[in-house]
């Protein structure tokens, strides 16, 4: 005869034989197995009872009664209801018609906690990335699984967290809310509104982890995504569906480059979602207070998991911002994410790591931290027209030490992206912003995604600068050089001004098209160098002014006849002969 397994009753008073009699025939019928009861007194639980067998829980104390009830009305959707007449008769008749039911809870209890991690025994079935409930309400995810206990993140205060105390599965994945009513918002990583504008409506529940789209699911990367900065979009253009990585040194320009791109999208149809990962939450209010009065909140999702939070929330955000891009996405709409910056949140999974007693590798990371990056920026991509057309540009940023590169978190993420946009801390102590290392930096994409009219302005452009840079060396020595190489370095020095931007101007395509025009013709070449700027802005404003068919044309069109091309360089030229008169 099969040997009976023992299962437990919680009550406040012992059943009589009839009770047993019930429970260990419910518990046969419902495992294929005998089961021989045993009581243990528990006053807590009221006039109900708890039945433990294995690892699952019947609860059918009145707490226990009020959480089924809860979760029924958490399920219950109010969106096609007129008014809140509706929703409240609604709730009226779902309470009126609801009845509790027996369903086992796998539950698991608390061995340790600290530092935001908790280890568990129990919840033999958990799946990695599921989310858990405490008993205090705090939840947590499943991070680690082992032979007999399973690794937790929290997601909430750990002091509310002790030892002993259950913990319930939910059977869901870690997800975060969605929808059109997010825009113009900042969110915290879980989806929840921390602008003080009130609560969120959600238009669905999208899981924070989701697979990359396959080869098929996507098309070539062909549509500009326009930064407004004349440095990038002539040199490494940007396209819809690109992840372009930005690096460089500390305060060096990354976040503002970041910045000018989300506002240069004004009027495109392009949602923005910037994720601010471990940054002082001081700095997130300047930038969030910064696109408000620029009117660019209004298409724009700001996801903050500030360095106050826990290592588990900063380790979450990206991907709560990508779930958040995906939603447009699939609607066939055109997002731009930037995540500001991977090198956090390494350290912060490197944190989370440690803590779980993963083995370190390389400088500390787990041997995992190459997967973190990857499965994320994997889900940026250009989905083909029978998905919907919709594009996710992704601009990770990445801190680096003394403009060491080869260091293990750049090296990965510089293998994974499409290109990188490298700012060097000489460049931005010497006033040239953005700071922009042409020589290390690199799109390759490239021309694919860049408008005819910016093919025909660029020219030699990049050449040109890699000259200049080489023969800089020799300024010194400037009293020493022919004439043929003093006006080389002397056109080298324009271009550099001509590519000087102020912070918070992006320039429009027609703009950055006579600017290049002008400046590969040599047009701007009598001038002095300090008088580059000056002259540039006032050729701008004079072509706004007076061609402003031929700008609205290149602007619609993107692209650039061969008359139109003379005609640039016959008004720049008129125009420098009048503003060398009125010297």
């Amino acid at each position: 005869m099969e040997e009976s397994k023992k299962a437990f009753i919680y009550s406040a008073t012992e059943p009589d034989d009839r009770q047993r009699a019930r429970f260990e025939a419910f518990l046969t019928d419902k495992y294929n197995s005998p089961y021989e009861l045993v009581w243990e007194k528990d006053e807590s639980v009221g006039s109900g009872f708890r039945l433990k067998a294995g690892g699952d829980v019947y609860d059918w104390t009145e707490e226990g009664r009020f959480r089924q009830l809860a979760d029924m009305l958490d399920t219950l959707d109010g969106k096609d209801f007129g008014g809140a007449g509706d929703v409240i008769s609604l709730f009226k008749t779902s309470i009126n018609e609801w009845q509790a039911h027996v369903v086992p809870e796998e539950e698991g209890t608390v061995l340790t906690v600290g530092d935001g991690i908790v280890v568990a025994e129990g919840l033999e079935d958990a799946v990695y990335g599921e989310i858990v409930i405490f008993e205090s309400g705090v939840k947590g995810m499943v991070q680690d699984l082992r032979p007999d206990s399973v690794g937790i993140i929290l997601f909430g205060d750990d002091t509310d967290v002790t030892e002993g105390c259950h913990i319930r599965r939910t059977k869901k994945t870690a997800g975060i809310p969605v929808g059109e009513a997010y825009l113009g918002r900042v969110v915290n990583a879980l989806g929840e509104p921390i602008d003080a504008q009130g609560r969120i409506k959600a238009d669905e529940f999208r899981a924070i982890e989701s697979p990359a789209p396959d080869i098929v699911s996507r098309q070539p990367v062909d549509t500009p995504m326009n930064t407004g900065l004349i440095t990038i979009d002539s040199m490494f253009p940007i396209g819809r569906g690109q992840r372009e990585l930005i690096i460089g040194d500390r305060q060096t320009g990354k976040t503002t480059i970041a910045m000018d791109t989300i506002l240069n999208q004004k009027g495109n149809g392009v949602i923005c979602i910037y994720v601010a990962i471990g940054q002082k939450s001081s700095s997130v209010a300047h930038l969030v207070e910064n696109l408000r009065k620029k009117g660019a909140m209004d298409y724009t999702i700001v996801v903050s998991a500030s360095a106050s939070e826990t290592a588990p929330v900063q380790y979450i955000a990206p991907y709560a911002g990508a779930s958040l891009g995906e939603y447009f996405m699939n609607k066939g709409k055109d997002v731009l994410i930037i995540y500001d910056d991977l090198s956090k949140h390494a350290i912060a999974y490197r944190a989370l790591s440690l803590l779980l007693e993963r083995s370190p590798g390389r400088e500390a990371y787990p041997g995992d931290v190459f997967y973190l990056h990857s499965r994320l920026l994997e889900r940026s991509a250009r989905l083909s027209d029978a998905m919907g057309g919709g594009s996710m540009t992704a601009l990770p940023i990445v801190e680096t030490q003394a403009g060491d590169v080869s260091a293990y978190i750049p090296t990965n993420i510089i293998s994974i992206t499409d290109g990188q946009i490298f700012l060097e801390s000489d460049l931005f102590f010497a006033g040239q912003r953005p700071a922009v290392n042409v020589g290390l930096s690199v799109s390759r994409v490239g021309g694919a995604a860049q408008t005819k009219a910016m093919k025909k302005a660029v020219g030699s452009l990049r050449l040109d600068l890699a000259q200049y840079r080489e023969m800089e060396v020799f300024t010194q020595f400037s009293s020493d050089l022919d004439e043929t190489t003093k006006k080389q370095l002397h056109y080298g020095q324009g271009l550099m001004k001509l590519l000087i931007q102020q912070q918070g101007h992006p320039l429009a395509l027609h703009e950055q098209v006579i600017i290049l025009v002008s400046a590969i013709a040599r047009v701007m070449e009598g001038l002095e160098v300090s008088e580059v700027i000056t002259f540039r802005d006032a050729l701008v404003a004079h072509f706004n002014e007076q061609q402003s068919e031929l700008c609205d044309r290149i602007d619609e069109t993107g692209i650039m006849e061969p008359e139109d091309k003379e005609l640039i360089i016959a008004e720049a030229k008129k125009f420098l002969a009048g503003y060398m008169n009125k010297k």
